[in-house]
């Protein structure tokens, strides 16, 4: 290894690449901006559901991978890549291990410090998307309507000098069914983790970036590149945290207290956030 990295794992995932939506350019950045042992793209990282429609693939896509590459050439970083439920068309390959670095699956379980937590997408409790695949194909057309909307709001936004703001996350927030659901789902992947004789689960999936506690059970969700901009990351103490990408972020506050009382810089386009 060449230098000591940052973080010992980081975890990413929901960058639907290929996509009008995704936010390729400021999740290649927050990878030129931290290193790590082990970095996990949690499912949706290509989004073949709309490149099959009319999403388009853009260099900015492919400079994800290539900062992915860099990962692991300078720091010798182990990439696992876990199947997600726009990136399905990976059933074909998977399990597939290319090097002693890269490797592609299902799922996947993680020590951390004393304890194991279960990786997974987290699709796979989704009975809209396992069961009724054209339903879940048309709530993604809605929804890539409310990001389309979303864009030029904010660019109204911008250029009246206010902060970015997410039309869609917001109505997620007023419906109380989707509330509900996020619950649910929260429940079952923890119900999951603990059968897997597991002390937490890693997701995405849902686009709400979270760390709870359940009866003892750890809930973390890394978010999404869509919206939240947001990854889970380890540090090498085996604390978890959640780190947000803004360009908005104050510079005279230069550290932020998380909620395991650790403290850490916050980078002029980064900062840190932990429930």
């Amino acid at each position: 290894m060449k230098s000591s990295t940052q973080f010992r794992t980081i975890v990413l995932s929901d960058i639907h690449l290929g996509t009008a939506g995704s936010k390729a350019k400021e999740a290649t950045e927050f990878l030129r901006n931290y290193s790590c042992q082990k970095l996990i793209l949690n499912g949706d990282i290509i989004d073949g559901w709309q490149l099959k429609q009319y999403g388009t693939w853009k260099k900015k896509h492919t400079a994800f991978f290539k900062t992915v590459l860099k990962q692991i050439v300078h720091y010798d970083t182990k990439v696992i890549y876990l199947r997600g439920n726009h990136d399905d068309f990976l059933d074909q390959i998977m399990p597939l291990k290319v090097g002693k670095n890269f490797s592609i699956r299902k799922d996947y379980t993680l020590a951390s410090g004393t304890k194991k937590f279960y990786v997974t997408h987290g699709d796979v409790f989704d009975s809209i998307t396992s069961q009724m695949k054209w339903l879940a194909y048309l709530g993604d057309l809605g929804y890539t309507f409310l990001l389309w909307v979303n864009k030029f709001y904010n660019q109204y936004r911008s250029w009246r000098g206010l902060p970015y703001y997410s039309l869609s996350q917001q109505i997620k927030g007023r419906i109380k069914q989707a509330v509900s659901y996020i619950s649910d789902y929260e429940q079952k992947l923890t119900e999951l983790a603990r059968a897997r004789n597991c002390d937490g689960i890693i997701c995405g999936h849902i686009h709400q970036p979270a760390i709870h506690n359940f009866d003892g059970i750890i809930y973390m969700n890394s978010g999404d590149w869509v919206e939240s901009l947001s990854a889970l990351v380890e540090d090498h103490d085996g604390n978890w945290s959640l780190l947000y990408y803004t360009s908005d972020v104050d510079e005279d506050e230069e550290e932020k207290t998380l909620t395991n009382g650790a403290k850490t810089r916050i980078d002029p386009v980064l900062s840190v956030q932990a429930d």
